[in-house]
């Protein structure tokens, strides 16, 4: 509630003011006070170990079952249509981030990771690209734009995609990424027209598996191929029903033009048919590594005789060519090996047998010249302007145009005319940044701070085209409520780096907590700062490091006993609450009188072993606690008033899928929004009922909820989808207009009002109107100064001028235009 003072009342007819103006008009302004704070999660479940990419995996227990759950969610979803009344999300972006980060010397447009690439046969200008978790995405003019096309499938995660050679306004999409969202696979969908629109054509034996290639028999378009990690798989009816011919995880898969020949790179190594994918066998390749961490291979299609095989062990890259049916190994690129499991390809040029590209962090061309083999780092150049994001999922060749390649890696889509010499990003509109953690500033409605896979962290400031505010993976992230200039963003693993310039490129500062060598933490550690007051930011790991200086001094609070902190909240300054991997939710306050943290002190545990995903507590009542899990098969949503002693179950009427994050409305307790794997779900009735808040969201993960309490919209971070928001009340469509006070001005004088405690992100005008009547001459002149009072809130100064020789009463109107 904005409030009044006028210099010269006396306190208890400002009192009386304040009170009339509490009963005020529906959707009056509000004041000072209240939470409304960060809301960041903690990351679900497991913690990859090694690569730089690596994140939690948001499930536990049988991976089918999960995909069956999440299957039931997503067809459920994507079967509501837009509400024509009610209020809809619609997408922040990012468009485009420039400024991305390669390992060459450029600097490059990205967008987010790219998991399968297809060109249309009979349509060089018609490209298909899978989001990771993104969906399906259709260019009609050779990438320069991009439109969203299953994004109310069940699942939006793409490992491979295909159109049919002979026909290829059918095309299919594996769901389910082999390369990281497996557990998400619901099937194969089908289009008719192109990729323009999606149906499933089956579900059986893919749910809950991922893809990591699929082929169809150019020679016979009804056999198709399977690569996924549930094994080989050949479907002879176009994909409507499958066989597995091999239980091994299968990462590629090539069949030579004829259909005569198929190869099979499997966890187990190398496999040959010849009577169109029935029967394997295994193909002895020469040195090769007897372990695996990867596998490709590719049969060249201008000469069926010549086939290559790109693996990769712990310690070794190997490459084998395959020429006069004698398989020999080469001399391998010098490629990096530490995610070998998660980025690899390898491809034949179509018009040069001797010439293949091998995709690993960056992507290698070699061209065979006699027998010597030639080496060329195409993705990381010295030269500015020719180079791409790291990380290599796909490749794929413009038809008729062997020199035009496409590429997708964790950046996003790129192209080159040159094979590798030159390089153009198609990122303008491809909309699948993964977004992990937001952070927003309470003073401006358009303002947030987005940590990102593998693309750093963003900045959005109101453009859909958002900046590129630090490189490497983007992790937690947090902003001063009182100083927002003051941000901070992490990458992986424990640390911190400060900005006291908002984030801008180039203004960060690392400042580390003293972590103790060989002390665990999540890949992405939970991070805080106080959703109220004062400089408290926090970080969780094997212990929960506090800082009451914006990172400038820490203390650590070593758990109880061994613990990895899985989520925070910080309510005020002096309290932090951490939740860990095994359910334990703890609490430590600052101690004015000894100017230290107390011990971290146990709350009565709502769920144990249960992966704690986010807290919330209220601020003006810190007996109110949210905690949520991401362990499924039990309750998820736990609330409790009494300080986290007793603990009621609300998750009934919440889908059977981990819970990633919660946000709690500042002015009204018993409304709460919690994000799930799949969807947006809201409580009236706190958390004793739930419904459906999805409305025009795509089905992608959801991981992490900010409600911004002046704007009044809640936005969600989706991992490859962006960030998207609603108003949760639906867009002001007429002002908010009412009395603020009424007042007094003597004869021929001027007298000067306040009113404080207006959001400033709020657009509000001022009208000054006379009560007394003096009919013929102007009675009042008014003039309206502002002060920011602070970065969250305004004061206005109205001086009203009586222009007659009589006392005028008035009253001074406002008219809120918008908040947002």
């Amino acid at each position: 509630m904005a409030q009044l003072a006028v210099p010269d009342l006396d306190q208890e007819t400002a009192e009386n003011l304040l009170t009339q103006l509490i009963g005020a008009p529906p959707s009056p302004p509000e004041g000072s006070g209240g939470s409304g704070g960060e809301g960041d999660v903690g990351t679900s479940a497991e913690q990859l170990s090694g690569p730089t990419n690596g994140r939690q995996q948001p499930h536990n227990g049988n991976l089918q079952d999960l995909g069956a759950a999440y299957m039931a969610v997503g067809e459920a979803l994507g079967t509501t249509p837009p509400s024509p009344t009610g209020p809809n999300w619609r997408p922040l972006g990012p468009y485009t981030i420039p400024n991305g980060q390669t390992y060459g010397s450029a600097r490059v447009n990205v967008s987010g990771r790219v998991s399968a690439i297809a060109v249309d046969p009979l349509n060089a200008s018609h490209l298909l690209a899978g989001g990771a978790h993104g969906g399906v995405w259709e260019s009609r003019d050779r990438g320069a734009s991009w439109t969203p096309r299953t994004d109310n499938a069940a699942t939006l995660t793409v490992g491979a995609i295909a159109f049919d050679p002979g026909t290829p306004t059918t095309v299919l999409a594996g769901t389910g990424e082999g390369n990281w969202w497996s557990w998400l696979g619901a099937g194969v969908l089908r289009s008719t027209d192109g990729g323009a629109t999606w149906t499933t054509l089956c579900t059986a034996p893919f749910v809950g598996r991922g893809f990591y290639d699929l082929v169809i028999d150019r020679s016979a378009p009804t056999r198709v191929y399977a690569a996924t990690t549930g094994g080989l798989y050949v479907s002879t009816n176009g994909g409507t029903t499958w066989t597995q011919r091999r239980a091994a995880v299968t990462w590629s898969v090539s069949v030579n033009a004829a259909g005569s020949e198929a190869l099979a790179a499997c966890s187990d190594g190398l496999f040959r048919s010849t009577d169109n994918g029935v029967t394997w066998n295994s193909v002895t390749l020469p040195g090769a590594p007897t372990a695996l961490s990867r596998m490709a291979t590719a049969i060249a299609p201008s000469d069926a005789t010549i086939a290559y095989v790109w693996a990769a062990s712990s310690t070794a890259a190997y490459l084998a060519r395959r020429s006069g049916g004698t398989w020999t190994s080469v001399t391998a690129p010098a490629a990096n090996l530490g995610q070998a499991w998660y980025d690899w390809f390898v491809a034949v040029s179509p018009d040069n047998a001797g010439q293949v590209y091998c995709g690993a962090i960056s992507v290698y061309r070699g061209d065979l010249s006699g027998t010597t083999w030639t080496w060329r780092d195409i993705a990381s150049q010295p030269s500015p302007g020719q180079s791409i994001h790291p990380d290599q999922h796909a490749i794929a060749f413009e038809p008729g145009q062997p020199q035009v390649v496409y590429i997708g890696n964790d950046g996003g889509l790129f192209r080159t005319p040159d094979r590798g010499a030159t390089w153009q990003h198609l990122n303008n509109g491809l909309e699948i940044t993964e977004f992990e953690y937001l952070a927003q500033d309470l003073g401006q409605s358009r303002w947030l701070l987005g940590g990102t896979q593998d693309n750093g962290t963003e900045r959005w400031t109101g453009s859909s085209v958002w900046l590129h505010s630090q490189d490497g993976d983007g992790g937690d992230c947090a902003v001063n409520r009182t100083d927002p200039r003051t941000v901070f963003h992490t990458f992986f693993n424990m640390g911190i780096e400060r900005s006291t310039s908002r984030g801008d490129w180039g203004t960060w500062t690392w400042t580390p907590p003293p972590v103790p060598s060989g002390e665990g933490s999540l890949f992405y550690p939970p991070v805080e700062a106080s959703t109220t007051n004062g400089n408290t930011v926090a970080q969780g790991g094997g212990a929960l490091y506090a800082s009451r200086d914006n990172c400038a001094n820490w203390t650590r609070l070593a758990f109880p006993s061994a613990a990895t902190a899985t989520a925070m909240y910080i309510p005020t300054a002096d309290q932090i609450y951490v939740g860990t991997s095994d359910g334990r939710v703890f609490v430590t306050r600052f101690n004015t009188g000894t100017s230290n943290w107390g011990a971290l002190t146990p709350l009565t545990t709502p769920r144990a072993n249960a992966w704690v995903s986010d807290i919330h507590v209220d601020p003006a009542d810190l007996n109110r606690i949210w905690v949520t899990h991401t362990t499924r098969s039990g309750g998820r949503a736990w609330r409790s008033t009494d300080g986290g002693s007793t603990w009621t179950d609300r998750t009934a009427g919440l889908p059977d899928l981990p819970l990633n994050a919660i946000e709690v409305h500042p002015e009204n307790s018993n409304r709460i929004w919690v994000a799930a794997d799949l969807g947006v779900y809201q409580s009236l009735d706190a958390g004793a009922t739930w419904q459906v808040f999805s409305s025009s969201l795509p089905n992608a993960f959801v991981g992490d909820l900010l409600y911004h309490r002046h704007a009044r919209v809640l936005r969600a971070g989706l991992r490859n989808r962006g960030v998207w928001e609603i108003p949760v009340d639906g867009w002001m469509t007429d002002p908010v207009c009412g009395v603020q006070w009424t007042g007094t001005v003597p004869a021929n004088s001027s007298k000067r009002f306040f009113t404080w405690g207006w959001p400033a992100t709020w657009h509000v005008l001022w009208t000054v109107m006379p009560a007394s009547i003096t009919a013929g001459v102007p009675s009042v002149s008014w003039q309206v100064q502002v002060e920011r009072g602070d970065y969250e809130y305004a004061t206005y100064w109205i001086t009203v001028t009586n222009l007659t020789s009589v006392p005028v009463t008035f009253e001074g109107r406002y008219a809120v235009l918008s908040r947002y």
